[in-house]
């Protein structure tokens, strides 16, 4: 009938605004920092979304690549921990728009642009659906962390010096003739009143291994280059099997190397 509105066309316009939506969620590398609160609030369209972003970790995991992918997976996790301990906590969360200005206390006041009827209710399902995923998906990452550092071989070359603060890490691989020469540095962060020490690593070169070339004469190659540190620690870390080096080796080897500086 004329001057009616064509539900047919009405339909289409709907399901292809649909099919866009979900056609973003399935090209999904990462998931946002508040993505629980961040666009709809529907726990179907939630499931998917986190779902979308669990196949792509699965990528990264399958292709032995651990981070930033693990770090970010458990803080996602602990995000949603401590909304599930408090709904207050959750409407820190919510976009709000302001809704007038106390001039007599100089204060803006905002109000949320979502109401809580149903909306609560709806995070609590997609809380209860991540949390598990996030766990599951965790500990795949745990059990394939553990599985690289079993097959990384950690020892000085030559003599440890009594400030091993600084110093140089040889990373190499078993079928690989490449020797990567990192620069690492340690310093100590304060938060929260607690001390914290962090390893920082950047590579300074990369030199062919060979029965002349050895980890010895590459130290020492470094210490003629680099003449600020005149004795270095020197650490080699041997990879019996091929690992990705950025996602992987360097973020192990912090943490191995964490173990060995001292405080």
């Amino acid at each position: 009938m004329a001057g009616e509105p064509d539900i047919f066309a009405l339909m289409a316009s709907e399901l292809s605004e649909i099919r866009n939506l979900y056609s973003k969620l399935f090209h999904m590398t990462t998931l946002p920092k508040n993505w629980i609160t961040e666009g709809h609030i529907d726990f179907e369209y939630k499931k998917y979304q986190l779902l979308a972003y669990l196949q792509e970790t699965n990528k990264h995991f399958n292709a032995m690549k651990l981070y930033p992918v693990l770090s970010d997976l458990i803080d996602h996790y602990h995000d949603l921990k401590e909304l599930k301990s408090g709904s207050s906590e959750m409407d820190k969360l919510f976009p709000k728009s302001l809704d007038s200005i106390d001039f007599e206390k100089g204060k803006l006041n905002y109000q949320s642009k979502v109401s809580e009827d149903g909306v609560m209710k709806e995070l609590s399902l997609i809380t209860e659906f991540a949390l598990p995923k996030l766990v599951s998906q965790i500990e795949e990452g745990r059990t394939i962390y553990d599985y690289v550092e079993d097959q990384l071989e950690f020892e000085p070359v030559g003599i440890v010096p009594i400030y091993n603060q600084e110093g140089y890490i040889l990373l190499s691989r078993e079928q690989k003739k490449e020797v990567h020469a990192f620069r690492y540095k340690s310093s100590l962060l304060h938060f929260a009143g607690e001390k914290f020490r962090s390893i920082s690593m950047w590579l300074v070169g990369v030199f062919q291994r060979s029965l002349v070339n050895t980890l010895e004469k590459i130290k020492m190659d470094l210490v003629r280059e680099i003449k600020e540190l005149p004795n270095p620690a020197t650490w080699r870390i041997h990879s019996q099997l091929e690992f990705p080096i950025e996602e992987t080796l360097i973020p192990i080897s912090k943490r191995l190397l964490l173990k060995s500086v001292s405080a």
